[in-house]
């Protein structure tokens, strides 16, 4: 089953390459929408303030109010989710960062000069002042690289974290599907039981680490545990503070859908106070 994670610049016609493949090969296509309706709901708080955060235009009170860790936990688990049921193309929200170890998972940037973007923003804003959209996508685009840096600690520009970039500006829209297309029928992106192991695995540990966020991170030492996930097996290493009992947390884990064994490598240390 087909996954496409991509990555579109604003004003760059992204949505109508991934609208053209998805009606050409059947797939579902995840915008920013759905996924901001869907943490919202958890995070309990409304998709426009999720949006705002984003986007680096979040009231004060809302910035203290979302946690950007748990935002980024929450952010991953349900583009995980979407990615594991196949057949589906993720836009935006690191999609392309987050599934970059996944063999089957193509990896798209649809990109355009300055001056393409501008044009498109302004019929589609209906705004004629060139300083005004550029300054808008330029905020855009800054907002995007401050969040995808914060949670992958990669420039989303660089070409080679991508398995094609297509240039809007110079690629017709047809022409640019018939080029997604043709990867999809290549073979060379076809799941394998692997590739399908090593999603499913990446869907695991971010559900475990959204329990260990919940249980063990108030705790003195514990928040900087590792997790790694091997076909269902969890391994959590790490030093955890000796009034910390990971008895509960583990059999959490255990309930974790696609969970099959725990390895606890964790080490207890006694913490104390004062002087």
């Amino acid at each position: 089953m087909t996954v496409i994670a991509m990555t579109r610049e604003m004003g760059t016609m992204g949505k109508d390459v991934a609208a053209g493949i998805a009606d050409r090969v059947g797939m579902e296509v995840v915008h920013h929408e759905l996924v901001e309706r869907h943490v919202a709901d958890r995070m309990k708080t409304t998709e426009s303030a999720v949006h705002r955060f984003l986007e680096g235009e979040a009231s004060m009170w809302e910035r203290w109010k979302i946690d950007p860790k748990r935002l980024s936990r929450f952010t991953a688990e349900e583009v995980l989710e979407r990615a594991v049921r196949g057949k589906v193309l993720i836009r935006g929200w690191g999609a392309a960062q987050l599934l970059r170890d996944v063999p089957h998972v193509i990896r798209v940037r649809v990109c355009a000069p300055m001056s393409h973007r501008i044009r498109e923003m302004k019929q589609r804003l209906g705004v004629e002042n060139d300083d005004v959209v550029r300054r808008e996508i330029e905020r855009n685009d800054a907002a995007h690289s401050r969040a995808v840096e914060r949670q992958f600690n990669v420039d989303w520009r660089d070409a080679t974290g991508y398995d094609i970039v297509i240039n809007t500006g110079r690629v017709p829209i047809d022409a640019g599907v018939a080029m997604l297309q043709q990867l999809i029928t290549c073979g060379a992106f076809e799941p394998t039981e692997e590739s399908r192991s090593a999603l499913k695995d990446k869907l695991v540990e971010a559900r475990v680490r959204m329990v260990l966020d919940d249980e063990v991170a108030d705790s003195p030492i514990g928040s900087g545990l590792s997790v790694t996930v091997h076909q269902g097996q969890v391994t959590i290493d790490g030093v955890v503070s000796t009034r910390a009992s990971l008895k509960e947390v583990i059999a959490k884990i255990h309930s974790i859908e696609g969970v099959r064994g725990v390895s606890n490598q964790t080490v207890s240390v006694t913490v104390g106070y004062g002087p």
